[in-house]
C-alpha cells in the first residue's frame, strides 16, 4: 500500500508542476511587462471563466462587462478565460479597431475540441479554413442570388405554420422556430424537403450542438461524447448526398446553381482547386448549425416582444397585411415585398440589438501591437463582446427599453451595432438571416395574435440566449376574433 502511496504522490507532483509551467507560459507577460491592460485575473485555472458563464446562465451575459469596464476601462481591461490570459476590447474605438486588423494582428480562434466535431480542420488552419469559406459564401448570399428563394421561404412558412401552428389553443415557441429555420436551411443549402428526413437530421445536430458547448470530456455517456458521435452520423449522410448530386450533376438532374451544395461542389479556390468531399460535408454541417439556431432565437424573441408590446404589434400588422391584401390568392412572397418591410425590419434589428445569438467571439493576437498606450503580447487571446454598445446607455439612450425607431434613417452610429459581427469576419449570411426572420414574421401576424403565459418567464445564455420554458404562448386567430 505504501509503494503505491508514493507513486500517487510522485504523480501528484508531476502533475501540479507541469500545471504550474503551462500556466507560467501562458501568463508570463503579465509578469514581465508592466504595462498591460488594466484589470485581474483572477486565481490559476479558473481566473474570470465561472464568472463569465455565471452571468450569462443568470440571464445577464452583459453584467460580466458592465461590472469591469466600471471598475478597470472603458475601452480595454484584462481577465482570464479558460487558462488563457484574455483582453477584451470595449466600445466602438475597440469593434474598430479589432474589425480593421482581421489576419493582420489578430486571427479567429476557436477551442481546440472543436477539432473532434470538425474533424477535416486538422489538416488546415482555422485561418485557411476561413477563407475557403469567404471565397465561396458571398457568391451564394449576395442579394441578387438570394432572391429566388423568397417565394421557396414563403412556401416553407406556409407548411411550417398549417403544420405546428394552426388549429392549436397554445404552443411552446422556440422548438418549432428551430424546426422552421433548420428546414429552411436543408432546404436552400442542399434541395432537402422530406419532413421525415428533416426530423431525424435535426435530432442529431441538437446533440451536437449541445456537444460544442459542453465541458470536452471525450468519455462514453458525456454531451461531447455525444456529440462527437452525432457529427460522424451526420457527416456520413452528407457524404451520401454529396456522392449523389455528384451523379445527378453529371447526369443533369441537379442544377449547378441550384443550392449551396452544388455551388461548392464546382466551384474552384483561388488556388484552382475544388474542395474535397468530407470539407463540403463539414462546411455545410458548419453552416447548418449557425444557419439555424441564431435565426430560430431571432424568431422566438421578436414573438416574446411583439407579446409585450402591443403597439409594436399592431404596427407591424398593419404593414404586414398591406403587403399581404396586393397578393393574388396563392401568389407567394417576392423580393420586392421584403424591401416593403422596412418597419418590421426595424422591430427586427431592435430584437437583435437586445438579443443577440451570438454575444462576443475570440480572437488570437498573431502580432505584438499597442492599443491605447497599453501592450498587447502576440499570443494572448482577445474577447469582442457586443454588449459593450448595444446596452451602453451612451449609444443607445435607455438602453433597455425596445425602440425600433433606433433604426429609422441614419441608424445607430457606426461600430455601435453589431450582431452579425464586422470587418472581413461580418457574417456572410446577414441577408439570408434578413430574409427568414421577415417571412416567418409575416406568416405569423397575418395569422395570430398571441399572449405570452409565463409573464416572468427567465432568459439564460448557455452560450446563447433562450426563454427556459421556451416560451409557452396562447394563440389567437384572426379569423376567429
Amino acid at each position: 500500500m505504501e509503494q503505491y502511496v508514493g507513486i500517487y504522490f510522485i504523480l501528484f507532483v508531476s502533475f501540479a508542476t507541469l500545471s504550474f509551467f503551462i500556466i507560467f507560459y501562458k501568463h508570463k507577460t503579465l509578469f514581465s511587462n508592466p504595462n498591460l491592460p488594466p484589470g485581474k485575473t483572477g486565481l490559476p485555472f479558473i481566473g474570470g471563466t465561472i464568472q463569465f458563464l455565471s452571468c450569462g446562465r443568470q440571464g445577464h451575459p452583459e453584467k460580466f462587462i458592465i461590472d469591469r469596464v466600471a471598475e478597470f476601462s472603458s475601452e480595454i481591461f484584462k481577465t482570464s478565460i479558460n487558462c488563457d490570459p484574455i483582453a477584451v476590447f470595449c466600445g466602438p474605438t475597440g469593434n474598430k479597431f479589432l474589425f480593421s486588423n482581421e489576419n493582420k494582428l489578430v486571427n479567429a480562434c476557436w477551442p481546440s475540441h472543436f477539432n473532434k466535431i470538425f474533424p477535416s480542420s486538422h489538416e488546415t488552419s482555422i485561418k485557411d479554413e476561413s477563407k475557403k469559406m469567404r471565397e465561396l459564401l458571398p457568391k451564394f448570399f449576395k442579394p441578387e442570388s438570394l432572391q429566388r428563394y423568397v417565394g421557396v421561404m414563403d412556401t416553407i412558412a406556409q407548411k411550417h405554420f398549417e403544420s405546428h401552428w394552426e388549429n392549436k389553443d397554445e404552443i411552446v415557441v422556440y422548438p418549432p422556430a428551430k424546426w422552421y429555420t433548420f428546414w429552411l436551411a436543408c432546404k436552400v443549402f442542399m434541395s432537402i424537403d422530406d419532413p421525415q428526413y428533416i426530423v431525424k437530421f435535426l435530432e442529431s445536430f441538437n446533440i451536437l450542438g449541445a456537444g460544442l458547448f459542453s465541458i470536452p470530456i471525450d468519455m462514453p455517456g458525456t454531451t461531447f461524447n455525444c456529440g462527437i458521435k452525432a457529427s460522424k452520423y451526420i457527416r456520413t449522410d452528407l457524404l451520401k448526398i454529396i456522392k449523389q448530386r455528384k451523379i445527378d450533376l453529371a447526369e443533369g438532374k441537379a442544377l449547378p446553381d441550384q443550392d449551396i451544395l452544388s455551388h461548392m461542389m464546382l466551384t474552384c479556390t483561388e488556388d484552382g482547386q475544388y474542395m474535397k468531399e468530407l470539407d463540403i460535408a463539414d462546411k455545410i454541417l458548419g453552416l447548418l448549425v449557425g444557419g439555424y439556431d441564431t435565426a430560430s432565437i431571432s424568431c422566438t424573441f421578436m414573438v416574446k416582444y411583439l407579446a409585450e408590446l402591443p403597439d409594436i404589434y399592431e404596427r407591424v400588422y398593419k404593414e404586414q397585411m398591406e403587403i399581404a391584401k396586393c397578393k393574388a390568392p396563392g401568389e407567394l412572397l417576392n423580393w420586392e415585398d421584403l424591401q416593403k418591410m422596412k418597419y418590421s425590419w426595424n422591430v427586427a434589428c431592435e430584437v437583435l440589438r437586445l438579443v443577440p445569438p451570438l454575444q462576443g467571439t475570440f480572437r488570437e493576437v498573431i502580432n505584438d501591437f499597442i492599443f491605447n498606450g497599453f501592450f498587447i503580447p502576440k499570443g494572448w487571446k482577445l474577447y469582442w463582446s457586443v454588449h459593450t454598445t448595444h446596452k451602453h446607455p451612451k449609444y443607445f439612450p435607455e438602453p433597455e427599453k425596445f425602440d425600433p425607431s433606433r433604426f429609422e434613417g441614419v441608424g445607430p452610429a457606426p461600430y455601435t451595432y453589431a450582431p452579425f459581427g464586422g470587418g472581413p469576419r461580418m457574417c456572410p449570411g446577414k441577408e439570408y438571416a434578413r430574409l427568414e426572420i421577415l417571412v416567418f414574421m409575416h406568416n405569423l401576424v397575418k395569422r395570430f395574435k398571441w399572449e405570452k403565459l409565463v409573464p416572468d418567464e427567465k432568459t439564460v445564455v448557455d452560450p446563447m440566449p433562450r426563454p427556459v420554458l421556451g416560451l409557452p404562448i396562447r394563440l389567437y386567430p384572426h379569423n376567429t376574433t
